[in-house]
C-alpha cells in the first residue's frame, strides 16, 4: 500500500482496503489485552474539528495516545477553517509542527486542499460528502459478524447522504450488493452512484419501497434523518422520512436473521426505534468501538508508507 492520504474509499485497490482490515483485527487483539504499543512514540496527530463529535475525538484521541502518540484537539473557535486563514498556509505550517492531521470538516473541498497542500498523512474525519472511516469501520464490523464480506446485501434506510456516498466508494473496490432506500428526493450523489454502477463490482441499487428493500437482506442500517447543518428541516424531514423508520416489523420483512447498523448518535423512536437499538441483532455498539481499532489501522498504514 503506497498511498499518502485516506480521503475516499475508493484511493485504494480492494487488496489495500483488505491490509487494513487484516491489521484492524490484529491491532484490536493488542488493545483489548492493553499491551505497549508504542507505533507513535514521539508523534503528533492534529486533530481538526469544524463539526463536534464525541466518538470521532474520542477514538481517534485514544487510540493515537494509547499507540504512544499525543492527539492535539483543535475546535471550531481555534481553527476557522475556510475562514481566518487560506486552508494551504494551514496545511503547510501543521506539516511542519506534527506528523499526521486528521480533519473532520464540512465542506469536502477543504479536505481536499488541505491534503494537497500537506506533506503529512491527512485522514478525513468526515465530510459532508463522506465518512471513509466510518464504513471502512462498519465493513470491518460485518465480517466479524458473518465472517465474509463478498455478496452480502446490506440495505441503507434513509437519507442518500455521506454514508452513503461512501458505501457506494466501498462497493467500487469490494464487491456486495448495496441498496438505499430513501424518499424520492433524497437520492445519493448521481455522479457516485454512476461511478459505483460503472466499476461492475457489485450490484447497486436505489429503492423507493421500504417493505420490497430490505427483502433477503444480511444488514440493515440508518442513520439520523437531519444531520448536523440539516437541523432546520428537521420537523419537515420527519414527516417525509417516517415510513423509512427502522422498527421490529420492518426487520421482520427480510426473511432471514439480519443485522441493525447505525453509525450513531441515534435518535432513538425516530430513525430507528429504541427496541430495535437495544435488540440482540443491533451491532452499533460493535461498529463503535470498531472505529477505535479501524482508525489505528488507517493511522498505521499511512506512516508505514511515510517510512
Amino acid at each position: 500500500m503506497s498511498k499518502k492520504h485516506f480521503i475516499h474509499i475508493s484511493d485504494y485497490t480492494g487488496d489495500e482496503l483488505w491490509e487494513i482490515l487484516k491489521l484492524a483485527k490484529d491491532v484490536k487483539a493488542k488493545f483489548r489485552s492493553r499491551k505497549d504499543f508504542n507505533h507513535f512514540n514521539n508523534k503528533s496527530l492534529a486533530m481538526i474539528f469544524a463539526k463536534p463529535s464525541a466518538r470521532t475525538r474520542v477514538s481517534f484521541e485514544t487510540g493515537f495516545e494509547w499507540m504512544g502518540g499525543h492527539a492535539l484537539f483543535l475546535g471550531p473557535n481555534d481553527i476557522g477553517i475556510g475562514k481566518r486563514e487560506a486552508i494551504k498556509d494551514i496545511s503547510r505550517v501543521f506539516s511542519r509542527y506534527n506528523d499526521m492531521i486528521m480533519a473532520r470538516l464540512f465542506d469536502h473541498q477543504h479536505i481536499i486542499e488541505l491534503a494537497e497542500h500537506s506533506d503529512i498523512p491527512v485522514i478525513n474525519g468526515l465530510t459532508d460528502y463522506n465518512h471513509p472511516c466510518q464504513i471502512m469501520t462498519d465493513i470491518f464490523t460485518v465480517w466479524e459478524h458473518l465472517n465474509t464480506i463478498e455478496n452480502i446485501k446490506i440495505v441503507y434506510m434513509g437519507d442518500g447522504n455521506n454514508i452513503v456516498h461512501s458505501w457506494l466508494h466501498l462497493a467500487m473496490r469490494i464487491p456486495f450488493h448495496f441498496v438505499c432506500c430513501c424518499p424520492r428526493g433524497y437520492e445519493p450523489d448521481q455522479e457516485t452512484v454512476q461511478r459505483a454502477e460503472e466499476a461492475g463490482l457489485s450490484k447497486i441499487e436505489i429503492l423507493h419501497n421500504p417493505n420490497e428493500a430490505v427483502n433477503n437482506a444480511d444488514v440493515i442500517y440508518t442513520d439520523v434523518w437531519a444531520s448536523m447543518g440539516q437541523k432546520e428541516e428537521a420537523e419537515a424531514r420527519e414527516k417525509i422520512f417516517k415510513p423509512f423508520q427502522v422498527n421490529s416489523n420492518l426487520m421482520d420483512l427480510t426473511g432471514k436473521n439480519t443485522l441493525f447498523m447505525h453509525c450513531l448518535p441515534a435518535e432513538r423512536n425516530r430513525e430507528v426505534t429504541d427496541k430495535v437499538m437495544e435488540a440482540d441483532y443491533s451491532i452499533a455498539f460493535d461498529q463503535a468501538e470498531n472505529r477505535l481499532h479501524v482508525q489505528n489501522a488507517i493511522m498505521i498504514k499511512l506512516s508505514e508508507n511515510e517510512n
